[in-house]
C-alpha cells in the first residue's frame, strides 16, 4: 500500500503536465492560425492586383497584336500593288525589249540590202569610182548603226530607272514584312510567357482562395471578417467624420438581450440598427462542391439560411428597443455574390425581408444608406449654421439699433452746442464788445485787437435710416442745455 500513493501522485503529475503542455499547444497553434490567416489575406489582395495587372497587359499585347497583324495586312496590299506594277513594268520592258529585237532584225535586213545595193553598185562602177563609194557606204553604215545602238541605250536606260524605285520598294517591304514577322514572333512569345505566368497565378489564387473557404467556416473569423467588411463600407461611405458608430452594442430586453453589429446614429436622435451575421455555411460549401447539382443544392440551402435569419431578425424587434428607430433593421450581406445568390435561387428573399421589416443589403446598397444618412447630416449642419447666422443677425441687428440712438443723441447734443454757441456770440457782440472798445478810445487798451468771433452756421446731419430713427424715438428724452 505504501507504493501506491507514490504512482498516484506520479500519474497525477503528469496529467497535470500535459495539461500544461496542451494548453500551451493550443495557444501556439492559434496565434499561428491568426498569424497564416493575416498573411493570407495580404497574399491574396496582393494576388489578386497582380492577375489584374497581368490581365492588363495581356490586354495590351492583344492590341499590339491586333494593330501589327493590321499593318501586315497594309503592306501586303501595297506588296501586291507593286507586284501589280512590276508585273506591268516588266511587260513593257518586254514590249520595248521586242521592239529593239525587231528593229535590230530591221537593220539587219537592210544592212544586208545596202551590201547587196553596194555590191551591185561596185560591179557597175568598179571602174570608176570603186574605193571612194565603198568609203562613204562605209560611213553611212556605221553612221546608221550608232544612231540605233544609241536609241536602244536610252530605251534600256529609261527602262531600268522606271524599274529601281519598284525594285527598291519591294525591298523595302521584304525588309518590313521580316521585321514584321520577327516582331510577331516576339509577341507570342511573351504572350506565352504571360498566359503561362497567368496560369501559375490562378493556381496560386485558387489555392489562397481554398484557404480562405477554410478559413471562413469559423464562425469566429467568418463575423470578424463581416465587422471588418462592416466597418470598410462606412469609411466609403465617408460616414465615420459625419456619425457616431457604436459596434457590438448590447440591448436588454423582457426576451434576452439583442446584440446587433452596428448602431447608425441618424440627425434627430434617430438610430439605426445593423447585423452582419448573416449565414455563410452553405455557400462556401458551394464553392468547393464537385459538381453542379450539388452546386445548386448548396446554394438553395444558402438561401433558406439567409430567409430563416431573415424571419429571426424580424422577431427581435430591434426597432422597438432603440430610441426614435426607423420601423426596421438593417441585414448585411458582407458581398454581392452572397446575395445575389440567395436572391437568384428564392426571388421572393425581398419581399420576405419587407415583410418582416428587414432591409437586406450588401455593400453597394448599404453605402448608398449611409450616404443617404450623411447628406442629412450635412443637412442638419447646416440647419444648426443657418439658425445660428439668424441669432447672430438679430443680435447686430440690435447692436446697430442701439449705436443709432446713441449716434442720434450725439447729433442732438451737437445740434444744442451750435445753437448756445451761436447765442453767447451773439450776446457777446451785442452787450460785451461795445462796452469792450469803448476802453480802448478811451485809451485804456492794450493794444491787442479783440478777436471778431464768427456764428456756426453748419448743423449735425440727421439720421435717415428708419431702423435709427425708430430706436431714437424710442430713447427717452435727453435734458437739454440752457440757453440765454
Amino acid at each position: 500500500m505504501d507504493y501506491i500513493l507514490p504512482i498516484i501522485m506520479l500519474l497525477f503529475g503528469v496529467f497535470l503536465g500535459a495539461s500544461g503542455v496542451w494548453l500551451l499547444l493550443r495557444a501556439m497553434i492559434n496565434a499561428a492560425y491568426e498569424k497564416g490567416r493575416g498573411e493570407s489575406a495580404a497574399v491574396s489582395a496582393a494576388l489578386a492586383e497582380k492577375v489584374i495587372g497581368r490581365e492588363e497587359t495581356i490586354e495590351e499585347l492583344r492590341a499590339r497584336l491586333k494593330e501589327e497583324e493590321i499593318s501586315s495586312s497594309d503592306l501586303q496590299r501595297q506588296v501586291l500593288a507593286l507586284n501589280s506594277k512590276a508585273a506591268e513594268l516588266k511587260q513593257m520592258l518586254a514590249s520595248e525589249q521586242e521592239q529593239a529585237r525587231e528593229k535590230l532584225a530591221l537593220l539587219d535586213e537592210a544592212k544586208q540590202k545596202l551590201a547587196d545595193a553596194f555590191k551591185a553598185l561596185a560591179a557597175e562602177a568598179l571602174r570608176s569610182s570603186n574605193t571612194s563609194f565603198l568609203e562613204l557606204a562605209k560611213t553611212q553604215l556605221e553612221k546608221f548603226q550608232e544612231s540605233a545602238k544609241g536609241d536602244l541605250a536610252k530605251r534600256q536606260t529609261a527602262i531600268d530607272e522606271l524599274v529601281k524605285p519598284v525594285k527598291e520598294s519591294l525591298g523595302k517591304v521584304d525588309a518590313k514584312l521580316v521585321e514584321i514577322e520577327k516582331s510577331r514572333i516576339e509577341a507570342y512569345s511573351g504572350l506565352t510567357e504571360q498566359v503561362k505566368s497567368l496560369w501559375e497565378t490562378q493556381k496560386e489564387l485558387r489555392g489562397e482562395t481554398a484557404n480562405l473557404v477554410r478559413a471562413l467556416r469559423r464562425p469566429q473569423v467568418r463575423g470578424r471578417w463581416g465587422e471588418i467588411q462592416l466597418r470598410r463600407v462606412v469609411e466609403m461611405a465617408g460616414m465615420l467624420e459625419h456619425c457616431d458608430f457604436i459596434e457590438q452594442q448590447s440591448i436588454d430586453t423582457d426576451n434576452g438581450r439583442l446584440r446587433p453589429d452596428m448602431v447608425v446614429h441618424l440627425p434627430g436622435h434617430r438610430t439605426i440598427a445593423v447585423d452582419s451575421k448573416a449565414p455563410l455555411e452553405a455557400y462556401l460549401e458551394a464553392i468547393e462542391a464537385p459538381d453542379d447539382e450539388t452546386r445548386a443544392a448548396k446554394l438553395r440551402e444558402h438561401a433558406r439560411q439567409v430567409r430563416n435569419h431573415i424571419s429571426i431578425l424580424g422577431k427581435k424587434s430591434y426597432a422597438e428597443q432603440l430610441d426614435r428607430s426607423p420601423d426596421f433593421v438593417v441585414l448585411f450581406l458582407p458581398g454581392e455574390v452572397f446575395y445575389l445568390a440567395a436572391l437568384e435561387h428564392d426571388p421572393g428573399l425581398l419581399e420576405a425581408g419587407i415583410k418582416d421589416k428587414v432591409l437586406i443589403t450588401a455593400p453597394t446598397s448599404l453605402i448608398a444608406l449611409l450616404r443617404a444618412a450623411a447628406y442629412g447630416w450635412r443637412e442638419e449642419q447646416l440647419a444648426e449654421n443657418a439658425q445660428k447666422i439668424s441669432e447672430l443677425g438679430q443680435d447686430l441687428y440690435k447692436r446697430l439699433a442701439t449705436l443709432g440712438g446713441h449716434l442720434s443723441s450725439i447729433g442732438n447734443a451737437l445740434d444744442r452746442c451750435v445753437k448756445n454757441y451761436n447765442e453767447a456770440v451773439g450776446s457777446l457782440e451785442r452787450y460785451v464788445l461795445p462796452g469792450a472798445r469803448r476802453f480802448k478810445e478811451l485809451g485804456a487798451g492794450t493794444g491787442a485787437e479783440i478777436v471778431e468771433l464768427q456764428p456756426i452756421d453748419n448743423v449735425p446731419r440727421m439720421l435717415q435710416a428708419p431702423e435709427l430713427v425708430e430706436q431714437d424715438e424710442a430713447d427717452e428724452p435727453r435734458a437739454s442745455l440752457p440757453s440765454e
